[in-house]
């Protein structure tokens, strides 16, 4: 269980505890509380109230540490420098795109909060943009054969709500980012999407952790 879930599992203990100390005194006499059953309920109360916000800035801060996964992506080769991949978005349907080129890079428009923002809760809100081949001699990228695929899909939708959030006072940048790996056969990545906002991706498993090293990355 997380340092936060015991926050918030020590604050209800207390509240247990605190809410009996307000009642009625059973027995002869007649009244509420004393004075010093109210003092002890008030602390708990207060201490109750600090392990709950303690609990929920240290949830905040766990996530704001933690990538959110964006996308995944499989390579399959089909010839020199000429591959398939299969992308999936989210929870998305896998899509098949043709790619040209040595590696593969993935862009996106991210908009980030600042920290109260994060803080309250509000994740980078990002759209990709599109995926593409790119070759490892940028002189054979002037000349090669490009493959560049369009995954904007609802941009006006997106346009018109970034620039309605990028208005709000705890918007902190809006930026463009990409993440790029060799394309190798077999190989499968996880993208995710940094608490600063960037893409960042990742082999996702043993396999391309070994191909990677085979070429030299």
């Amino acid at each position: 269980m997380s340092l936060s879930a015991w926050l918030w599992l020590g604050m209800l203990v207390l509240l247990a505890l605190a809410v009996p100390a307000w009642g009625r005194r059973r027995g002869r006499r007649r009244g509420g509380p004393g004075p010093g059953r109210r003092l002890l309920a008030t602390l708990l109360f207060l201490l109750a109230l600090v392990l709950g916000l303690a609990g929920a800035l240290m949830h905040s801060w766990h996530w704001l540490h933690e990538d959110v996964p964006v996308a995944q992506l499989s390579l399959r080769q089909l010839g020199t420098q000429w591959y398939i991949g299969q992308l999936q978005v989210g929870d998305g349907p896998v899509r098949e795109y043709e790619l040209r080129g040595d590696e593969w890079q993935l862009d996106a428009r991210v908009l980030r909060w600042n920290l109260p923002g994060q803080l309250a809760g509000l994740r980078p809100v990002y759209r990709l943009e599109r995926l593409s081949g790119r070759y490892g001699d940028p002189k054979q990228d002037l000349a090669g054969q490009r493959s560049v695929h369009d995954l904007r899909e609802g941009w006006e939708t997106w346009q018109i709500r970034q620039r309605m959030l990028a208005a709000l006072p705890f918007a902190d940048a809006r930026w463009g980012s990409g993440a790029y790996l060799p394309m190798l056969d077999g190989a499968r990545y996880d993208v995710f999407l940094s608490p600063r906002g960037g893409l960042v991706a990742k082999p996702a498993d043993a396999r391309t952790e070994a191909l990677l090293r085979e070429a030299g990355w």
